[in-house]
């Protein structure tokens, strides 16, 4: 990232954010075992601290899930400045090759502002059986979709509207949702590299997808708290960004629940009079107007409460409006934890004559992804693993004590992988990936017997199982 694109930075204190406080919070997150990626801290537009958890880096993209859905909230409200659309505008009247035969009258009544704001009057979220329709025409399957209530009157997360939200703009425009975006907000930004997964039909998916570095979530949200300007340039309206932000639609009564404050065009209400835009397994660009202060955060953890938590208890009751008398001891202390923050990585255990369970493993059909086989090789301080899938093979190289970048094959492709590796005991040997450029960190455990492996595969977070059915494999002779 060119300097000019930086956010500018400012020791905490002089911005009323005592060291030791950040101190208190990477204590929290330790203690707690969540695993944080990255995180920076904003207050009075200047970045007070920031840190990224080895092998995670400031230059590597990271996947956001729904966190994406703010930014097509965003690229709405360009589209409305533009006169192009209007949040009153009919879902039905964008897609007439599409609608089916006979609408109902509350799909009838479906507008963009139900899209936003998750009101679409669905009883259920739609979004597995529009993703998984077999024609790919997700837009097709989202209007087919009963809507039992009438809209507007209920409240249902929906990363399936989300997508129409992308799919209406792509027809208006003839434009994908990120070729839209860039000029508007992503260059003004500085934001650069931006990708942006698309459906079976080509149409950027809106409701997650998108990948972005840590700095570029951070002056997200740097462009909302200054209602919309940057640079001295309005690039997107005050007015547009109030209604995004405020509750649009109530979601819940829990009062210490993040996700029952409310919720606006695409952003959750959040408690201290807060908003945020978030995506699964803890990536958060949050927002305290009051406190002047922005939080950007990747992680792959399961308890996103927990990371907020964190916020709420550790860093805002320790702010001040104004600046505060230097503790250089503090600072340097904080500094010297941020720049040495790192996962845990698996301890250089070898194992002596460890070429005689070399070999290609065979296995019987299965539903973990299919593998067929797995070959082991071992040489010096590494280890290089080759999966069989029924797509082709994959190698991924382990390091004894030391990471080895490669890819490592999941269901969504070959993500850049780093890789270690640590023999438990004589027979069994442990490996582990992280997916640096996601959320997720693959354990395979490894048990040798002669002539046999037991392969056990974990995933440190995911939306159904982390653990995977066991694969008992027959050395190919």
């Amino acid at each position: 990232m060119s300097m000019e694109n930086r956010l500018p930075r400012s020791s905490p204190g002089s911005q009323g954010v005592p060291s030791a406080a950040i101190g208190k919070l990477l204590d929290y997150y330790a203690e707690k075992e969540l695993e944080l990626h990255s995180i920076m801290l904003l207050r009075h537009g200047k970045v007070v601290a920031e840190g990224w958890w080895e092998p995670y880096g400031p230059d590597r993209p990271h996947m956001l899930f729904s966190l994406s859905k703010s930014f097509t909230s965003t690229a709405i409200g360009f589209a409305v400045e533009e006169g192009l659309l209007t949040v009153d505008d009919l879902v039905c009247d964008f897609f007439p090759e599409q609608v089916p035969e006979v609408i109902s009258p509350n799909l009838a009544k479906m507008s963009i502002h139900h899209l936003l704001s998750m009101s679409t009057g669905h009883e259920q979220d739609p979004s597995n059986p529009v993703f998984s329709t077999s024609d790919g025409d997700w837009v097709k399957a989202f209007l087919s979709l009963d809507v039992e209530r009438e809209p507007g009157t209920h409240f249902v997360y929906n990363t399936a509207a989300t997508y129409m939200l992308a799919a209406i703009l792509h027809k208006i425009t003839g434009q994908s949702l990120l070729d839209y975006l860039t000029p508007r907000l992503f260059e003004p930004l500085g934001i650069v590299g931006a990708t942006w997964e698309t459906c079976p039909k080509g149409i950027n998916t809106g409701g997650f997808g998108l990948s972005i570095k840590t700095e570029d979530i951070a002056k997200f949200g740097q462009l909302y708290l200054q209602n919309g300007v940057w640079n001295g340039k309005q690039l997107i309206s005050a007015q547009w960004i109030a209604e995004a932000v405020k509750k649009q639609i109530s979601n819940g009564d829990d009062p210490n629940s993040e996700w029952a404050q409310g919720y606006g065009y695409q952003f959750w209400r959040c408690r201290h009079n807060a908003y945020r835009g978030d995506g699964a397994f803890g990536q958060f660009c949050i927002v305290v107007p009051e406190q002047d202060m922005v939080v950007a955060i990747t992680s792959g953890v399961n308890d996103m409460q927990g990371v907020m938590n964190g916020i709420w208890e550790i860093i805002l009751p320790s702010l001040s409006p104004g600046a505060l008398p230097e503790n250089l001891e503090d600072q340097e202390l904080l500094q010297a934890r941020l720049r040495d923050l790192a996962l845990p990585i698996l301890p250089a255990q070898k194992r002596d004559n460890a070429q005689e369970l070399a070999g290609r493993y065979r296995f019987s059909e299965n539903d973990l992804y299919g593998i067929k086989s797995a070959s082991f090789q071992f040489e010096g301080d590494s280890c290089q693993l080759t999966l069989e899938l029924p797509s082709g093979e994959v190698q991924t190289p382990y390091g004894f004590g030391h990471y080895e970048q490669g890819r490592f094959p999941v269901p969504q492709g070959l993500p850049l992988a780093y890789s270690c590796a640590a023999w438990r005991s004589e027979n069994e040997l442990e490996l582990m990936s992280r997916l640096v450029e996601t959320p997720f960190t693959y354990t395979l455990l490894c048990k040798f017997a002669p002539g046999e492996v037991e392969l056990k595969i974990s995933v440190n977070c995911s939306f159904d199982q982390q653990e995977f059915p066991t694969l008992h494999g027959k050395l190919d002779r």
